[in-house]
């Protein structure tokens, strides 16, 4: 096979979670790559739901995998390919294998363990040669695939780590189907690959000593063997296997934490691939810049800051209105009515403020919710730092002037506040962090002027006046 991205043919591509659990990160890294490999060759990226195992496939997790694909924007090209509905032609293919002598019935019983107590047990094929006189169909037995003899070695050109070589005198004539008749996992997932004429299988590293089984039974069935890339793990800050304190969370739960779904897979395919320095990629981008040979050999460290730097960079990107679908859709439909007295307009005009001061849509929700509420008080560290007598006078000055505004604008208080400055000879610096304590009773906030238009005449005029009492019992 050829060391290179592409066959002749059109490229088709599958992510094959199995929904014995949520869509965790690593399968939607594997899930973009693929998708992207097959926008770049223009061909066609398809998915298949892998059920097989009756016990631990549950239909919630079908729909939370669907769920976390559609939230991201990958979509299978032609509909869900779900593998239990294929079972019978598993098994047909199974007994053909059977009946062309490529495989065979076992009826030997296989140890846990062997002998010496290693692990590792080596079939001696008693059951490979036994004619069919001597079959017994009434005892419980497995199919065997018969492995190449004349044959030395596998070896197969990964399009990720080069050339890859496993001697065959280490794989015994492995289990295709179990005493129930149940395929096993090699056997149906080269069949399905072969039905749905997947030229490229992209996976995880994790899945390297499958490859020379599903190899052998590519050939056994007289299917044409795909290319392989497997991709490298995503290890931890530490460098092993990542944890869910690592950030082995569900995609659901990133969503759920207030990450945007771009930025999810802008900064998981920068796991393992790069394009330069670049950082920061459109969609398009990432589709024309795609290619196998980007990808590294070696493990990728997660970084959960980097991912929330990433994150903020497309929050500043996205206008206050899409930010705020963003919330609705995925947050917290019911946000907007929690701030009962803002006006759309309001809540729109607070995103954009605060959009530059966070990286996550729930840290956004969490800010505006606490300068909607005030619920906080002052520090009394920042009101000894801030607040002085001179300070109630400006303030009684400063809600004067407020009062007395016919326009209530950005450009008014702007006036305002530079006369106030010049009456008092004090820089706007003097009168700033008092009005910022007074408005959020916090020191870091957008620009004062922004929050006293956000917040309007009424409120500002509120909060000044509670807090100049209490500065005036603060001081006394």
């Amino acid at each position: 096979m050829s060391h290179s991205d592409q066959k002749n043919s059109l490229v088709r591509v599958r992510f094959a979670p199995s929904p014995t659990g949520h869509l965790h990160i690593g399968g939607l890294r594997a899930a973009l790559f693929n998708f992207l490999f097959a926008r770049h060759h223009k061909g066609i990226f398809l998915v298949r739901i892998e059920d097989t195992d009756l016990v631990r496939s549950k239909a919630e997790y079908v729909r939370s995998i669907i769920d976390s694909l559609a939230w991201t924007d990958i979509v299978s090209d032609e509909p869900l390919h779900i593998q239990s509905e294929f079972i019978a032609e598993h098994k047909k293919m199974i007994a053909k294998l059977v009946d062309d002598r490529k495989a065979y019935r076992c009826y030997c019983s296989v140890p846990s363990t062997a002998a010496d107590g290693e692990s590792y047990f080596k079939y001696d094929a008693k059951c490979r040669l036994l004619s069919a006189e001597n079959e017994d169909l009434e005892q419980s037995y497995v199919i065997r695939l018969k492995v190449p003899r004349e044959q030395h070695e596998i070896v197969f050109d990964d399009l990720i780590h080069g050339p890859i070589t496993f001697a065959l005198d280490q794989i015994d004539d492995f289990i295709i189907a179990r005493s129930d008749g149940t395929p096993i996992y090699n056997f149906v997932v080269v069949v399905d690959d072969a039905l749905m004429k997947i030229t490229h299988v992209i996976r995880g590293e994790e899945h390297i000593p499958n490859t020379p089984r599903q190899i052998l039974l590519y050939k056994a069935l007289g299917f044409e063997v795909p290319l392989f890339a497997h991709l490298p793990l995503i290890l931890s800050p530490s460098g092993g296997k990542l944890s869910k304190r690592d950030g082995a969370t569900s995609v659901l739960e990133y969503k759920k934490n207030g990450f945007l779904a771009e930025a999810l897979c802008n900064y998981l395919v920068r796991l393992g691939w790069a394009h330069g320095d670049q950082e920061i990629f459109t969609r398009q981008e990432l589709i024309d810049y795609f290619t196998m040979k980007a990808i590294g050999t070696h493990g990728a460290i997660f970084d959960h800051q980097k991912l929330q730097w990433v994150n903020g960079v497309y929050m500043r990107a996205y206008t206050a209105e899409k930010l705020f679908d963003c919330i609705v859709k995925d947050i917290d439909a019911d946000w907007p009515q929690r701030l009962g007295s803002w006006k759309h307009e309001q809540i729109i005009f607070a995103l954009g403020l605060y959009k530059e001061r966070t990286s996550t849509l729930v840290e956004l929700i969490d800010v505006i919710d606490a300068l909607y509420e005030m619920n906080n008080h002052t520090k009394k560290e920042d009101m000894e730092q801030f607040v002085t007598i001179p300070t109630l006078e400006q303030f009684d000055r400063l809600q004067e002037k407020i009062n007395s505004l016919d326009v209530y604008t950005h450009d008014s208080l702007k006036i305002l506040l530079k006369e106030l400055c010049a009456e008092y000879a004090i820089k706007l610096v003097m009168l700033a962090q008092p009005i910022r304590l007074a408005l959020t009773a916090t020191t870091g906030s957008p620009g004062i002027i922004e929050l006293m238009v956000l917040l309007g005449k009424k409120e500002t005029l509120r909060r000044l006046q509670k807090f100049s009492a209490h500065s005036k019992v603060f001081l006394s």
